[in-house]
């Protein structure tokens, strides 16, 4: 009678363990996007997002006007043009002060303004050279990278002026199941300085968030969940005690059916 009780009592061990392991399985609240968000519901966003150049951005600048001879010394080319061929303009690199060379104009401070604003200030800058010139900008270098807990880790371009945390994820082809969407990190670059924002996707309050609207050289990371973390710890043993758990099963169907 005492054997069968311990019996009686393994078998009880292994099904509470059971339980305990299909327990640590994610929940619907723990994958679901915007789960406060109610049908028909219209929410008004108070983001104002611009994005800003950064030291270290690639720009093409292109300055145009009636007379295109005019224009003509605003522009870099590389090498001469040939057969009626235009050569290839060169691009512009924010250096560490925050400034470009330009042509003729010389050294003009655009880190920290938007597009507009660059574009407003190059044209004061040229009103002394041409007659309502038509300033073409555009950031070369908007990539944003995303990892972790994502079907397609990696680095995506960007084609655009603007991004959401939103369309990051899609690019990488959604999260996981094993992805905290309560918690992403957006990890963004101010010359120099990281800062660090959280991100619930289970929330409607997301579309607000500061971060919602990327920035070149944004870093989105997706932690794992509890889920990922307990599978993580297992290692090679786990097959070990599987085998043991077998024996053990096997023993106790065995001796129940003897007593």
């Amino acid at each position: 009678m005492t054997l069968k009780r311990r019996a009686v009592g393994l078998t009880s061990l292994l099904s509470l363990i059971a339980i305990l392991v299909l327990s640590s399985c994610a929940s619907k609240k723990d994958i679901v996007y915007f789960q406060n968000a109610s049908d028909y519901e219209t929410i008004r966003s108070s983001n104002t997002h611009t994005n800003k150049f950064k030291i270290d951005d690639v720009l093409s600048i292109h300055v145009s006007t009636l007379d295109p001879q005019a224009s003509l010394p605003f522009n870099l080319f590389k090498g001469a043009e040939e057969g009626g061929i235009r050569p290839e303009q060169v691009d512009y690199i924010i250096d560490k002060n925050g400034e470009i060379d330009f042509p003729v104009v010389g050294a003009v401070k655009i880190a920290g303004l938007s597009p507009e604003e660059t574009k407003v200030l190059l044209k004061e800058k040229l009103s002394e050279y041409l007659k309502n010139p038509i300033i073409n900008i555009r950031l070369k270098n908007f990539t944003i990278t995303v990892l972790g807990e994502v079907n397609r880790p990696g680095t995506y371009e960007v084609v655009g002026e603007q991004i959401t945390v939103l369309e990051a994820i899609g690019l990488a082809n959604d999260l996981t199941i094993k992805g905290r969407r309560d918690n992403v990190m957006v990890i963004r670059d101010f010359n120099g300085t990281k800062v660090y924002n959280r991100v619930n996707l289970t929330r409607k309050e997301a579309l607000n968030s500061p971060v919602y609207y990327l920035t070149q050289n944004d870093v989105v990371y997706v932690e794992p969940n509890k889920s990922a973390v307990t599978s993580s710890a297992l290692d090679n043993r786990a097959t070990i005690w599987v085998s043991i758990a077998s024996v053990l099963i096997t023993s106790t169907t065995l001796i129940l059916t003897r007593n």
